[in-house]
């Protein structure tokens, strides 16, 4: 009779070693599509700007057309190339997007991506502020609605999330400068800082970042610092409460889910308060999906932004597309679409990866 000897411990340990992938090859794999997904991303994204935009005619006749002559007109088209076939100006402008290229403003004929340099850190700064609001009203609110569930205040923050989604962000900027700078007289107008402060920065010199926060501090002077963040207050509420109704809804949504889950249903037998599993139990897991939401929330932010700014005459890139809407200059605006497009797809692969960090479940 045959016997089996019984297995030892380094044969139980070398099946399943055998099974087991190799660590951080999920996560390498994981980076590698996230990247490549980046250029079909922008690649649509872009076509379907410059089918928009060349919709709507020849760039050329719609900025100049009425301040040129009929030859002069001609000879410009004929310069810019926009008289040649439609697939072949196509190809042509996905070859300048990939090298970096999104084009030449006709009316002032300032490069766009100069106009990221000037005008980036504006609408860079204004999103910043806008996601901190985002923060401090969704995610405290959020877990409020999930502590006090079903009952009346939980539908009063659930309204409450649905009309700052609802409501149109120059609607809710002409209110907050109705209520705050008219009537109160606590907070600015318009603008991103006081004459003076402006003119304090100047003399940075090279050492400017247009971040007008980073270049107050650089000042070293607590009353710029101050104006800077009082001018900030209210475009970045009435761009932040856009995104807040978003969080907070989300964050009730999964604090809810996960106090319905059997750790937390044996904590619970245990004696541990509601609130108490709400803060320690519930919180951590209910911000990992606001982490993913936050890439998609970007591109909410940008072309909110274009509202924002004009509103309050934040001079970002939103300011600035509003300008070359009102010029005509069609060029220029699909330029900075087309860039706009290309961050929101940056964004959204950080984002990914740092979700991925978070939660390995999202990798697989």
């Amino acid at each position: 009779m045959t016997t089996t000897a019984p297995a030892g411990p380094d044969t139980l340990s070398a099946a399943p070693a055998a099974r087991r992938p190799r660590p951080g090859g999920g996560f390498l794999r994981f980076i590698i599509v996230r990247f490549l997904l980046i250029f079909p991303t922008i690649f649509i994204l872009v076509t379907m700007v410059f089918i928009v935009m060349r919709s709507i005619g020849d760039p050329i006749t719609a900025a100049l057309g009425g301040r040129l002559t009929a030859e002069q007109l001609a000879e410009r088209i004929h310069s810019a190339g926009y008289d040649r076939p439609i697939l072949v100006q196509y190809f042509e402008y996905i070859g300048q997007i990939f090298t970096g290229n999104f084009g030449t403003a006709i009316s002032d004929g300032r490069p766009v991506t100069q106009l990221l340099v000037t005008y980036g850190s504006a609408t860079l700064e204004l999103a910043f502020y806008a996601l901190i609001v985002a923060f401090i009203v969704g995610i405290p609110l959020g877990m409020l609605a999930a502590y006090l569930r079903d009952k009346w205040p939980d539908a009063v923050l659930r309204v409450f999330a649905i009309l700052c989604y609802a409501t149109p962000v120059f609607f809710a900027g002409l209110l907050l400068k109705l209520v705050f700078a008219v009537w109160l007289k606590v907070l600015p107008v318009a603008g991103r800082a006081s004459t003076r402060t402006e003119l304090d920065m100047n003399r940075l010199g090279d050492r400017r970042t247009g971040i007008y926060l980073i270049d107050a501090i650089q000042l070293g002077s607590p009353a710029a610092i101050g104006d800077v963040l009082q001018h900030a207050v209210l475009p970045g509420v009435a761009l932040g409460l856009l995104t807040a109704g978003v969080f907070l809804r989300l964050v009730r949504t999964n604090v809810i889910g996960t106090l319905s889950m059997d750790y937390v249903d044996a904590a619970r037998s245990r004696g541990v308060s509601e609130f108490r599993l709400v803060r320690k139990h519930a919180y951590k897991p209910a911000l990992v999906p606001i982490i993913t939401v936050i890439g998609l929330q970007i591109a909410m932010l940008l072309g909110g932004a274009v509202l924002t700014e004009t509103t309050f005459e934040w001079k970002g890139l939103g300011f600035k597309l509003a300008e070359y809407l009102s010029a005509r200059d069609f060029v220029a605006v699909q330029g900075i679409v087309a860039l706009l497009a290309v961050i929101v797809a940056l964004s959204n692969f950080i984002v990914d990866i740092l979700a991925a960090i978070i939660d390995p479940r999202v990798r697989y």
